[in-house]
């Protein structure tokens, strides 16, 4: 863990579990009002999970009702209906849309207990001091504002965070190994003619345009001063590649949920496709071979974090912190990181995690016993590794992060012909 930098390392020597317990006690302040605080929180279905809202209830005494929604219905309302809800679980390059509006309030790094602890790709933007920032809206450009009101993102970390960052990952193709069956090592493979009818892209555009970008530069098609953020001439070389294609027949479908694309794949109607490492984890637990593919030219990165609403105060506000620093603590970590995901402060999440799974999911060993996710099924036997390998080996191939253009508008627009052609 020394290579993350941390200023503290007491949570992971002996008794480290009971430090933890310590430093989240139950909220006393409000001990009496809390079991009638209800705290409404809505994001996409990553991390709106029900155990999560019942751990909640179970450790601090309130109530915290989740919506799920897909990220386009996520970006609206956060912008749009800032009375309709107290947390806006939302990703990044959701945030960069979203902050502008006003809609949500800047809060205090000195109310978060662990916030020296937090991955610094979230504050400096580097996973060790050597790495190379990655292209895109990378979290750390829209993660701290110059002031508490404020609507201009800093340079430099600040006081004051616009989303406490939870949860991330490094996102490439799923395959399917048993039908493929042969080494796929680069993103150029989706538009390989091979797989004509069998290919999947996901239909979310400010996520898909960034795949088809990483395909198209593999392809040695285009070359993009910045994949996040691109001019009308590249998107509209990417757009005409992947249009093409489309026309090809090269597409079985499109996807834009998590449900979707575990189905196109199980079922062998797509052998190759944009996916989330989640729906890896279910196809593979009904013992079907499905692989998240290290490919050559790095992954597609995203991280999401805690907001909070503007009208959020009082007591509930309170609540929100508590919520906030029990959410770092650990628990809900290793529940994440069990579905293949990363927690944002890693050693936390180790003390709720066994030497197998934390061995498995974040330092790249070979299981010794199988592996579970967090609903006990096993997705991966005992000897098997982890695809891509450690923490450090994945997220420390990261191309480019999902992002918001400058030419979004436009970008969206193109992206949707595309879809229509």
């Amino acid at each position: 863990m020394s290579k993350i930098g941390y200023s503290r390392r007491g949570v992971l020597k002996a008794g480290a579990a009971a430090a933890v317990a310590s430093a989240f006690p139950a909220p006393m302040i409000w001990a009496q009002e809390i079991r009638n605080i209800t705290l409404r929180q809505f994001g996409t279905g990553v991390s709106n999970i029900n155990e999560v809202a019942q751990k909640v209830k179970e450790d601090l005494g309130f109530t915290l009702e989740m919506t799920a929604l897909d990220s386009d219905a996520v970006t609206q309302r956060a912008a749009t209906q800032p009375n309709s809800f107290d947390i806006a679980d939302i990703e990044y390059w959701i945030c960069k849309k979203v902050w502008p509006t006003g809609n949500l309030q800047a809060m205090d790094t000195a109310k978060i207990k662990l916030y020296d602890k937090i991955v610094p790709l979230f504050t400096t933007g580097k996973l060790t001091p050597e790495s190379v920032i990655a292209q895109g809206t990378a979290p750390h450009t829209v993660g701290f504002v110059e002031g508490q009101g404020s609507k201009t993102f800093a340079t430099e970390p600040t006081q004051w965070m616009t989303l406490i960052p939870t949860i991330y990952n490094a996102d490439t193709l799923g395959i399917r190994p048993d039908i493929i069956n042969r080494p796929i090592s680069h993103w150029k493979e989706l538009l390989n003619p091979e797989f004509k009818g069998k290919a999947s892209i996901l239909d979310i555009s400010a996520i898909g345009i960034m795949d088809a970008a990483m395909v198209c530069e593999s392809m040695g098609e285009v070359s993009y001063g910045d994949k996040g953020n691109m001019t009308r001439e590249e998107i509209d070389k990417t757009m005409a590649i992947f249009t093409e294609a489309k026309r090809a027949g090269q597409f079985r479908s499109f996807w834009k949920t998590f449900d979707e694309s575990v189905n196109l794949m199980a079922s062998g109607e797509v052998v190759i496709q944009s996916m989330w490492s989640p729906a890896i984890t279910a196809v593979k637990t009904r013992g079907i071979p499905c692989v998240y593919q290290p490919l050559e030219e790095g992954y597609r990165s995203w991280g999401g974090g805690i907001g909070l609403s503007k009208a959020l105060e009082g007591a509930k506000l309170d609540a929100a912190y508590e919520y906030i620093n029990w959410y770092l603590s650990g628990w809900v970590g290793g529940f994440l990181m069990r579905q293949g995901y990363y927690s944002a402060v890693p050693e936390t999440s180790k003390e709720h995690m066994d030497a197998n799974e934390w061995g498995y999911w974040f330092e790249g060993k070979p299981a010794t016993a199988d592996i579970a996710n967090p609903y006990g099924q096993v997705m991966a036997k005992a000897g098997e590794s982890r695809d891509g390998g450690s923490f450090y080996e994945r997220m420390g191939h990261v191309a480019c992060w999902n992002s918001v253009m400058d030419e979004n508008q436009y970008m969206v627009r193109k992206w949707n012909e595309f879809i229509a052609a």
